[in-house]
């Protein structure tokens, strides 16, 4: 099968480390969350009352909780947003095209433009659109009041698995070109997002994790946008997990945006749903 992950080499860049090089690279980081550091006062959010709870208090489950309390807005959970069944067509058809290395223990496919970032540019030649599998998907995700008006442009599908010590460490998706809302679907197993943040202050840094169900449907915006960094620690990948993640565009290349022309045609591509992976 191309998806195989016993024919997979290391594809960490830079800093970031994986179980197949960081006892050659002799390096440790300390700064990551691959496991969770001890400095953190941690929380666990429920998505039933919209808020998080701490750790060191008894987890009791709702309505019943106990303990200290944080506001957590900008986070939406759909439990069960696909079938068993779907789940196992869905991981066929992504499986059934080659997975490339990525970093920190990662596999990816890639549906979307090439970016460059600090130059704020959009390359466009190598988008053919979103996969065929995904049209399904946004027409069940555009009938959500959360979601009525998202319009995804990049779709990209990363493969984590505990034997590679996958794991992404805490960042911000792109505010030049994406937009408010981060889609991600979780696939195989249960796992979770590590919320982290600079700007919460207190006597002990915060974390949150955010439990992310298998089939599960997690939607990110507002302050889980802005303020909180995002993160998958080696600690939340128990077993293969994929995660599908769908982008839309930000104001600059919406409509009246300076970038409007060029962001009308990525969502002309986008939903075609034709999409080959970028290579």
């Amino acid at each position: 099968m191309e998806g195989s992950s016993s024919e997979v080499r290391c594809g960490c860049k830079g800093v970031r480390v994986c179980l197949l090089c960081e006892a050659e690279k002799q390096q440790i980081k300390t700064q990551s969350l691959h496991s969770i550091a001890t400095n953190y006062e941690e929380y666990v959010y429920c998505e039933d009352c919209l808020k998080a709870w701490a750790l060191s208090s008894e987890l009791i489950q709702h309505p019943n909780h106990q303990g200290k309390v944080l506001d957590f807005p900008g986070v939406c959970i759909i439990s069960e947003f696909i079938t068993a069944e779907e789940e196992k067509n869905i991981v066929h058809e992504i499986d059934s095209t080659k997975w490339k290395e990525s970093q920190s223990g990662r596999l990816k496919q890639d549906y979307g433009p090439k970016v460059n970032f600090k130059r704020k540019k959009v390359k466009m030649q190598q988008f053919t659109g979103l996969p065929h599998f995904s049209c399904a998907l946004y027409n069940r995700m555009i009938l959500l009041d959360e979601l009525k008006n998202f319009v995804p442009v990049e779709l990209c599908n990363l493969d984590y698995n505990p034997s590679r010590g996958s794991a992404i460490d805490p960042h911000f998706d792109d505010f030049w070109l994406w937009g408010e809302r981060l889609v991600t679907l979780n696939l195989l197993s249960d796992s979770y997002l590590a919320m982290t943040s600079d700007k919460v202050t207190g006597e002990q840094s915060i974390l949150v994790r955010v439990p992310l169900p298998r089939r599960s449907l997690v939607i990110l915006q507002g302050d889980a946008r802005h303020v909180w960094k995002h993160s998958v620690p080696r600690s939340a990948i128990v077993a293969r997990r994929i995660a599908i993640t769908l982008r839309e565009l930000s104001d600059e290349f919406q409509a009246g945006g300076r970038l409007s022309e060029q962001g009308n045609e990525l969502i002309e591509r986008a939903l075609t749903f034709k999409g080959t992976a970028v290579k």
